[in-house]
């Protein structure tokens, strides 16, 4: 009984180590497996981090680029200052994965090895004990057998003592034999009493000390290896916490300084810089003056509704006009005029023989009916550009050095800023001349620390660059200075916006579109001394009649003799020589030029053109 119930117990504990080493492995299975999510928690703030810091920079400013200029607007500005904060955001989530990564992996990672380590000398100890008392019952059980086998013995001798000693037929030799083994077997017997005996006494203190100290002593530290685990995973969930919270004052300063900059947005201070950025510095056109119709008079091609008539010396009447009668900004003098009254039919055909006697007095020019005022006016006020606004814009050339096609206002900006960067090169320049010129002082009394003569050349580059630039800058600030003369005074009254201008008057900024189309639906810079008159001068005027005329871009020769009576047309005879200004553009119109006062269309089948291969836009 008592051995069946040392057996049960043995084994009920050895049921108690198993499970206790299954809990074990599964706490740390459950602290690698907490290890690998706060692992990928910093890869994902990381990949977060790096992915805003990605969108911040895909979305920053390049360098000398036009988008540096769009962010002087308080709006672009704000999301400049966006843009920055979610660079400063994205390096807090920097700063989680960082301590994460330092305060909870490393750390814990370090702990597991310590805690498998701790585990396996437990479970170890654990063993090692249980072999030892195995071993203890193991010698109890061996001494217990010899003992009863050796009591088995004795009483075998002593009953064939006994049955030898009573028997007559035996001698007394062989009965002193069988009385000699008898003792000596109750010795036998007697001394393995004696082992079993100190043997079991042994084995109960060595199994009370198994089961009362060893054991327990195993299973304590088994359990607060366990606690210490179990506390440990408590606060590395803590500190995860903890990281987070120690980031969100500073992302809360990111917000603020978000909110900060979305505040800061003025949209009154916008649209003022827009209106500084584009204004033309243009003055709005003065009103039309009254045709009276009621009178009788002779109109001739080159009269219009804007001016007076030539032949009568007084003007006439106005109603409610206090200002001269300007012509929209842009338009030299007659070219309003030319407009409304160029002709609308394709160019006549060459005559049928070749020589101009067969038709007296030659080929005539188009004529037509000319339409209601109203309706060309009309068609000049809805007519879409085709060119540049300014005259200085060459055809198919860049802007020109002066700035000429710009309007005054922008004209002068561009200009005060050229000034401006030319005066910053010419510092540059002076401050690598004088430090060169100190280097130079510096050889001079120190020989041995280089040779003066060395920087001979760079100084008389630099001397020379200096004088160009200070000559460019001349000429920007004459340039400037004949625009800021132009320009109204500022004590004037408000100049209307250019982009209101605009709007309320879509055709006046292209009319100047139109000033070297061909007659067909245009009209011409100039007009011949039959058909000019006057118009009242206007602000526009002084500062346009200065401007170059076209280039030629080659020479033609009449064929045939043209009277040129529409407007925008110009006279020529059989075998003159003349300059082309412009060619055929698919309308069947050549324009020409006699001199510098005479210009104008004639038909391309009537003349021979010789382009210049070298002009520019031939």
């Amino acid at each position: 009984m008592r051995l069946n119930y040392f057996f049960f117990f043995f084994d009920s504990l050895q049921d108690q180590f198993d499970n206790l080493e299954k809990h074990t492995q599964w706490g740390i299975d459950v602290l690698e497996k907490y290890i690998k999510f706060v692992k990928e928690r910093t890869e994902i703030e990381l990949s977060y981090a790096k992915q805003l810091r990605n969108l911040s920079k895909k979305y920053q400013p390049k360098k000398n680029s036009k988008e540096e200029e769009e962010y002087r607007y308080t709006s672009t500005r704000a999301f400049l200052a966006t843009l920055n904060e979610m660079n400063d955001y994205a390096g807090q989530h920097e700063v989680i994965s960082e301590n994460m990564t330092s305060l909870i992996t490393g750390e814990l990672t370090r702990y597991v090895q310590e805690l498998k380590q701790e585990r396996k000398s437990h479970f170890h100890d654990g063993r090692k004990a249980q072999q030892h008392i195995e071993t203890c019952w193991k010698q109890l059980e061996a001494s217990k057998r010899r003992f009863e086998r050796d009591c088995k013995e004795a009483d075998r001798a002593q009953q064939y003592f006994e049955k030898m000693d009573a028997d007559i037929n035996v001698t007394k030799a062989d009965v002193e034999k069988a009385r000699q083994q008898a003792q000596l077997r109750h010795q036998m017997a007697e001394d393995s009493k004696a082992e079993y005996s100190s043997t079991l006494q042994k084995f109960n203190s060595e199994q009370h000390e198994h089961y009362y100290t060893h054991i327990p002593n195993i299973f304590q530290k088994i359990q607060e290896m366990e606690e210490r685990r179990i506390v440990r995973i408590g606060e590395s969930m803590k500190t995860f916490a903890e990281v987070d919270r120690q980031v969100i004052p500073i992302i809360g300063k990111c917000l603020d300084e978000i909110t900060k900059a979305a505040e800061s947005v003025d949209h009154k201070n916008d649209s003022q810089m827009v209106i500084e950025a584009f204004k033309s510095g243009f003055e709005p056109p003065g009103d039309i003056e009254f045709e009276d119709f009621t009178q009788p008079m002779k109109r001739t091609v080159s009269e219009s509704s804007l001016s007076n008539s030539r032949g009568e010396g007084k003007s006439e009447p106005k109603f409610g006009s206090k200002s001269k009668g300007k012509l929209w900004p842009f338009i030299k003098k007659n070219k309003l005029m030319s407009l409304l009254t160029s002709p609308h039919q394709p160019p006549p055909p060459p005559p049928a023989s070749a020589s101009p006697s067969a038709v007296p007095n030659g080929p005539q020019s188009p004529k037509q009916q000319k339409e209601p005022l109203s309706h060309r006016f009309n068609e000049f006020m809805t007519s879409k550009p085709k060119i540049h606004c300014f005259r200085s814009l060459k055809r198919g050339g860049a802007g020109p050095e002066d700035f000429s096609n710009l309007p005054p206002e922008q004209r002068r900006k561009k200009l005060q800023q050229k000034v401006d960067e030319l005066n910053r090169d010419i510092q540059k320049e002076i401050d690598q001349r004088d430090a060169l010129t100190k280097m130079k002082d510096v050889y001079i009394k120190n020989p041995q620390m280089g040779d003066a003569a060395s920087v001979d050349h760079r100084l008389a580059e630099l001397g020379q660059n200096i004088e160009k630039l200070r000559l460019e800058v001349q000429k920007f600030e004459g340039w400037l200075a004949d625009v800021e003369g132009r320009l109204p005074a500022r004590s004037e009254q408000p100049r209307r916006q250019s982009g209101v201008y605009e709007t309320q008057n879509p055709s006046g900024m292209n009319s100047c579109a139109q000033d070297r189309e061909s007659p067909d639906g245009s009209y011409t810079e100039e007009q011949s001394q039959e058909t000019e008159m006057k118009v009242p001068a206007t602000d526009f005027d002084d500062e346009f009649d200065d401007e170059e005329p076209l280039p030629t871009i080659g020479t033609c020769k009449a064929l045939y003799t043209f009277e040129g009576q529409n407007e925008g047309t110009i006279s020529v005879a059989e075998g003159e020589m003349l300059y082309v200004i412009e060619e055929d553009k698919g309308d069947g119109w050549t324009r020409i030029r006699r001199n510098e006062d005479e210009e104008g269309y004639v038909p391309t089948s009537y003349v021979e053109v010789y382009l210049d291969k070298n002009a520019k836009g031939a």
